[in-house]
Formats: C-alpha cells, sequence, structure tokens
C-alpha cells in the first residue's frame, strides 16, 4: 500500500507538469501474446488515481490473434476475470508527434495486487533480476525496420518513396518524413544512432541506443508508434509487419545484446573466440542452443517463414559467425578502441514479436548457458546455402511450435499460464493462415504491424 501511495503522490506532480503542458491524455500500452500493442488511455486529471488503483483490463488479450479473434487455453482465455494495468511512470513520456498525448507502458496485476502470471513485461524483469543476482547486467537494443506506403489502401501496396536500396534517393525523396522522425524521437529522449534506407522498397531502418532488457522492449514500443504518428502525419502509412510483400526481404527486428559485469564489458577482452570472456560464450552457446523454440517467440506468425528465406541476411541457419550476416548469431567486436561495442547479435526475430517475451526469453537461455557452462561451436563464414554443413532453423510456426512446446527451460522461465497461453496462440494462427497463399498472408498482417 505504501508503494502505491508513493506512486500516487509521483503522478500527482507529474500529471501537473504534464497539464502545463496541454497534455490532455495518457495511452498506457501492454503487448499482447501476438505482438500487438493493446491500450487503455485515461484523462490527464486522472493519472493520480491510476497509480493508485490502476485500470481495468481483462486478460481476454493474452489469447488474443493477430485479427482480434481468440482462443483459449489451459489456465487462460474466455470472458471472465479482471486485471489492474499500473503505469510505470518512470517511462512516462510526452508524444511529440501525437499533440495533447504521453504515453507509459504498464504491468498487469490481479485484483489482489500479486503480479499478473501473464504479464509479459513482469517476465523480462524477472529474467533481468536473475541475471542482476549473478551480478551481470544485459544490454540490449532493437533495430526497428518499416516500410513507407501510402496510405490509398491500394493493394498491392503503393510505396511511399522510389530510390534504390540504401540509396541517398529515398532520404532526398522523405527528407521531411525522417527530419520529423528524428526530431520526434530526440524530443521523446530517444537517443537515435543510427537511422538510413534499407534493401526492400520503401523500407528504412532506425537503431536506438541500448538499455535495459525491459527499458529495451519499452523503447521497441516506443520508436515504432512514434514512427507510425510521424507517418500518418505526413499522409503515409508504416508497415513493421514481416513482409509486406513475400518473396522479398521483409523487416526485421534483430535485436543486439551484451553482457556486463561490473563496468566490464564481457564481450570482449577473454580468451575464447574472438575475445570474448568465458562468461559471454557460454551465454551466447546457451541462446544459440534454444534459438528453435525462440523463434516461436521472436518469429511468431506464419508470415515471419515468408522473411525467413536463406541467401536475404535474415539468419535462417543455427549457426554464428564473426561479422556473419547469414548466420542467426552475429558476434560483432566493434573498434579496438571502443570498450562499448563489442555485442551479438540475434538476427531471425522480427517486429511481430512481444519485445518483452524476446528480451526475457534470450536471457533465461544464456543464463541456462552459463549455468551450463555451455562452449560454441565453431564459427561459421560466408552463406551456409552456398557452403552447407549448417542445421536450418525451423521453417514454418508450426515446426518452431513444437520445438517451444518442448522447451522445459522456457516453461519454467515463462510459468505454466504465460506458457499455455503463447502455444495456444501460435497454435491458433497456424490454423487462421492454414492453406493461404502467401500473397495473401502478406495482406492479411501487413497492416497489422
Amino acid at each position: 500500500m505504501e508503494q502505491r501511495e508513493r506512486a500516487e503522490s509521483a503522478a500527482r506532480q507529474a500529471a501537473a507538469q504534464l497539464t502545463a503542458q496541454d497534455i490532455r491524455g495518457v495511452a498506457l500500452t501492454w503487448v499482447d501474446n501476438a505482438g500487438i500493442s493493446r491500450t487503455k488511455a485515461v484523462p490527464t486529471s486522472r493519472l493520480a488515481h491510476t497509480a493508485r488503483r490502476g485500470v481495468g483490463a481483462s486478460p481476454c488479450f493474452d489469447t488474443y490473434l493477430v485479427d482480434d479473434s481468440a482462443v483459449t487455453s489451459r489456465y487462460l482465455g474466455g470472458p471472465d476475470g479482471d486485471l489492474r494495468l499500473f503505469p510505470d511512470l518512470d517511462r512516462l513520456t510526452v508524444l511529440a508527434a501525437q499533440p495533447g498525448w504521453a504515453w507509459a507502458p504498464v504491468d498487469r496485476y490481479a485484483q489482489d495486487g500479486t503480479p499478473h502470471v501473464a504479464c509479459q513485461r513482469q517476465f523480462a524483469r524477472r529474467m533481468t533480476d536473475a541475471a542482476a543476482a549473478r551480478g551481470l547486467r544485459l544490454r540490449m537494443g532493437f533495430e526497428t525496420e518499416w516500410v513507407v506506403m501510402q496510405s490509398n489502401g491500394h493493394e498491392p501496396p503503393r510505396y511511399g518513396c522510389s530510390g534504390p536500396a540504401y540509396g541517398m534517393t529515398r532520404v532526398v525523396e522523405l527528407s521531411d518524413y525522417l527530419r520529423d522522425v528524428l526530431d520526434a524521437l530526440s524530443a521523446q529522449k530517444v537517443e537515435v544512432l543510427q537511422i538510413h534506407p534499407e534493401y526492400s522498397p520503401g523500407q528504412f531502418e532506425v537503431s536506438v541506443a541500448p538499455s535495459d532488457p525491459v527499458g529495451a522492449a519499452d523503447l521497441s514500443v516506443l520508436v515504432r508508434e512514434t514512427v507510425r504518428a510521424v507517418s500518418r502525419r505526413h499522409g503515409l502509412d508504416a508497415s513493421f509487419a514481416p513482409v509486406v510483400e513475400p518473396g522479398g526481404v521483409g523487416n526485421g527486428a534483430h535485436l543486439h545484446l551484451s553482457l556486463w559485469r561490473d563496468e566490464r564489458n564481457l564481450c570482449r577482452g577473454g580468451d575464447g573466440p574472438f575475445g570474448m570472456t568465458d562468461e559471454c560464450e557460454a551465454f551466447l552457446a546457451g541462446v544459440l542452443r534454444e534459438l528453435p523454440a525462440l523463434l516461436a517467440l521472436g518469429a511468431p506468425t506464419p508470415a515471419s517463414y515468408l522473411r525467413l528465406e536463406p541467401s536475404r541476411w535474415a539468419g535462417v541457419y543455427r549457426c554464428w559467425g564473426l561479422e556473419a550476416r547469414e548466420a542467426a548469431l552475429r558476434f560483432v567486436t566493434g573498434a579496438p578502441d571502443d570498450t562499448e561495442a563489442a555485442n551479438a547479435e540475434v538476427k531471425c526475430f522480427d517486429a511481430a514479436a512481444n519485445p518483452y517475451l524476446v528480451t526475457g526469453a534470450v536471457v533465461a537461455a544464456g543464463l541456462a548457458g552459463l549455468d551450463e557452462g555451455l562452449r560454441l561451436p565453431p564459427p561459421a563464414a560466408g552463406d551456409p546455402a552456398l557452403t552447407g554443413g549448417q542445421e536450418r532453423l525451423p521453417t514454418s510456426l508450426a515446426e518452431a511450435l513444437e520445438h517451444f512446446r518442448r522447451s522445459d527451460l522456457l516453461r519454467t522461465a515463462l510459468g505454466d499460464p504465460l506458457f499455455e497461453a503463447i502455444a495456444a496462440v501460435r497454435a491458433g494462427e497456424v490454423k487462421l493462415f492454414e492453406g493461404l497463399a502467401p500473397n495473401d498472408v502478406a495482406a492479411a498482417i501487413r497492416r497489422r504491424y
């Protein structure tokens, strides 16, 4: 109760500051197991009450599918029950591209004040705390890729620019738009590392500074919704779907991570491969081992597997290597004099994923590797589709789901209720898209993410 009273007091001060900035409402968001950001909003004047009492929300969203239909699971699903949403005021942000609005992510609790058994954000926090109990700190960050489309409902879509891949022409065509993206993120105190055109038609990418696992997931949501809002103000649509049109390079959400003890980056300065410490190698070996099951979290829709094709830098082979862009796990040493630069990149994930599930599950897999003292296999180089000898990751959601269901590690980390809800949603989406042609799958999801 004392904690809620402190939160109410802090929220009252925050609400006064927001009101002085003419902020009328606060969007409170969580991400469901289908990867859709859901929201409840409150007037700014209700923020203090919300911090003390929460906002009611049904637990039904734990079993929603991408098309807003629902399934049930062993523990969750159906019309019964109620939760309380409590905003994280430390993340409260005035939305630069949505005048009059602020945003905060929420943690979900049961009515009796205990954490909701399927709160994905609190799962990520538990895994972060488990690492901290070992004296370890994770720095993580998502690359955000999106495709700019004209807001005209045309099918197939018409892209918002026509310049070549990675071309300056795209920046010239959409310079006002990209400037406004940068301005909005800067106003929200999001540190942008780089922004650039990507490979596919109309595609761009923005990378932001790393944070802790929960913070990285929060930033993933905030960046995506900021890009979406700026796009709408320019008469454009932004699609973060794994594929906009099948047959080409899709949108990834690559996860970068580094492992730290005190102020030392454990990804360098060791005796392991390419300077890794033993702890870094064991952590990455745990992630690599669990990737077939992790794919059910990081590539969570049948559309994801239209993106996961060889020779497209999507990371479809269960291998790792130094700057190996075809490997699922890419290791980056960085410049010799940059102690913060060394990190690893998981390339097989996309933005249909719930980012809290991704960060939490990757930490869980890495910690298991640490506990077991795992070692990495020899590194890969080149394109495994041409060189051969590397294991292919699952080629369908159904296959990834089978690996997920067999993962005792992820079941233990997630807990049975969340684990079973995720499995039910994945099975529901396999059925939902069963028999559809690739073009129909892409059309069904490209404006949902």
